[in-house]
């Protein structure tokens, strides 16, 4: 039996966490990562046959209890058991589960004309996924010496500061840039638990050690990277203040206050300062 959005999610979560997590002694070799079925079946007091049942999709209908003592043993906090919750109710119907749309790559004719209108600020435009669907001549200018638009035809912004050879060295603060990015990944999952294309980035940078290490629960209080902080090829240290504005449309238009004086005026404060990839 193919399994849903629900298994899914339990899976996925059981992989995520790591035997400290939940109290238990950390020692011993475990052939796959994350918690065992048993050790998640004993928290949440269900038989480790029915997880398994669960997991696997063939029991797609679990009690209220069931869902908020699964919840409970997997740590979620209340964004999560609200998703998790709503995959149980519709795990028996998969025609009422979300199907995703595909990731729209196309810039929509707003963005474009924000983007124009913000020079010469260096703004772009962020998918779903952390790919930047279009920039202005500003931001061109401002990422190309660091290797950002090295592949024009796929530039995304948790691939380059996990692969790419420069973002370590241009990035100072590459370690908080990671986590925040890793916990963007990691949300829109739980947002958009069906989308094939978010899927299919977040496997492929779990082939990258790093982005492993930091693909687990942060929890809400994790402090979003406000500042991006380079040591730019090209104008040297700069601490660059980062403001995003959502649409409807799963794209968000991003702006890096380069000029840090302009930073400080209000003009260009487009919205309440949030991090970098919220």
């Amino acid at each position: 039996m193919t399994r849903n959005a629900f298994a899914d999610f339990l899976v996925r979560r059981r992989a995520e966490l790591r035997p400290a997590d939940i109290g238990l002694p950390v020692g011993g070799r475990r052939r796959t990562p994350g918690l065992r079925r048993e050790e998640v079946a004993v928290q949440a007091g269900v038989s480790a046959d029915y997880l398994a049942r669960l997991e696997q999709g063939r029991d797609t209908n679990p009690s209220a209890a069931v869902v908020e003592a699964l919840a409970e043993a997997l740590l979620l906090d209340e964004q999560e058991r609200s998703v998790f919750g709503w995959l149980a109710l519709t795990s028996s119907h998969e025609s009422r589960c979300p199907v995703a749309s595909p990731a729209r790559e196309q810039l929509s004719e707003t963005m474009e004309a924000i983007l124009r209108a913000l020079a010469p600020t260096p703004a772009f435009v962020l998918g779903r996924r952390l790919n930047v669907l279009g920039w202005n001549p500003a931001w061109e200018d401002f990422a190309v010496p660091l290797g950002l638009l090295d592949d024009r035809e796929n530039v995304n912004l948790a691939e380059y500061v996990y692969t790419h050879p420069l973002a370590r060295r241009v990035l100072r603060n590459w370690a908080a840039t990671a986590d925040t990015f890793a916990e963007v990944l990691r949300r829109s999952t739980l947002r958009r638990p069906g989308d094939p294309d978010l899927r299919e980035t977040i496997d492929t940078l779990r082939k990258n050690p790093e982005f492993t290490a930091r693909w687990r629960p942060q929890g809400t209080g994790l402090e979003m990277a406000k500042v991006l902080r380079f040591e730019h090829p090209e104008l040297g240290a700069l601490d660059v203040p980062v403001e995003m504005l959502e649409s409807d449309a799963d794209q968000s238009l991003v702006v890096w206050l380069v000029d840090r004086s302009a930073a400080a005026g209000p003009g260009l404060r487009l919205v309440t300062p949030q991090a970098s990839g919220e």
